[in-house]
């Protein structure tokens, strides 16, 4: 279990148990700190700033655990660092998408707060997050996504709704995140790879024998190292900005 001094004011909050580490392969001085369930922690420093990544598993339940435990510690700003399937033609496996809000599909939020409520990231996080991923080069999209809680029960009918009406690409824990960070006052923002296009007939998450498709597609695995230091990367911009 985290305790006392184990977690930095910046936290990445992949879903992947194994994301963590590969996180802290990225940053310095990172050590291992709590490992239990679908939470993995490591807490490191990227150019000097203390920076904590856990895992939060799959859906809003177990993510916006994450983020009131880590919040209970002292994190104040958090970055989903994830994947998602993309609901536009146009946005292609292997690009990056970054949310600037979420529809409200799941279920966790609708527990801490009406519908009417927005799931909205925080503007500042946000900027610098498409700051990093210009300077980082590479195809990237910023827009609204959906937040949904069941991979299977998404029909053709509730895809085209949420493609038309301009989404850009669906995922389980961005509405949660953004929804209880606001509500704690909290930054929150959200960065994430394409390993699908469900407009196209590929599913997130889709395998076949003989096929690497998914996570495990190359283009895939290279793009989560790039969204890992554009995050990285925006966390600095934006310590920069607070000691200016």
């Amino acid at each position: 279990m985290c305790g006392p001094g184990d977690v930095a004011a910046y936290a990445l909050l992949p879903g992947h148990v194994q994301r963590p580490k590969m996180i802290a392969e990225t940053m310095e001085e990172a050590r291992k700190v709590a490992d239990n369930r679908e939470f993995v922690t490591y807490t490191g420093t990227y150019s000097e700033i203390p920076v904590t990544a856990t895992s939060t598993g799959i859906g809003g339940p177990s993510a916006s655990i994450a983020l009131e435990e880590l919040a209970n510690l002292g994190a104040k700003t958090f970055i989903r660092v994830g994947t998602t399937g993309s609901l536009q033609e146009g946005i292609e496996i292997g690009d990056i998408v970054i949310a600037t809000a979420a529809i409200r599909s799941e279920g966790t939020s609708q527990c801490y707060v009406p519908t009417e409520y927005p799931a909205v990231a925080d503007l500042t996080l946000t900027t610098a997050l498409q700051r990093a991923a210009e300077e980082a080069k590479g195809r990237y999209h910023v827009g609204i996504i959906c937040s949904y809680d069941a991979y299977y029960a998404e029909t053709e009918d509730r895809l085209r709704a949420w493609s038309q009406a301009g989404a850009l690409s669906i995922d389980c824990e961005s509405a949660s995140i953004f929804v209880a960070a606001s509500l704690r006052r909290l930054r929150a923002g959200s960065i994430m790879v394409v390993d699908g296009n469900l407009v196209k007939g590929t599913k997130k998450g889709e395998f076949a024998a003989g096929k690497q498709e998914g996570e495990l597609n190359p283009r895939v695995r290279a793009a989560v190292r790039k969204e890992i230091k554009i995050a990285l990367e925006a966390i600095r911009l934006l310590e920069r900005r607070r000691t200016e």
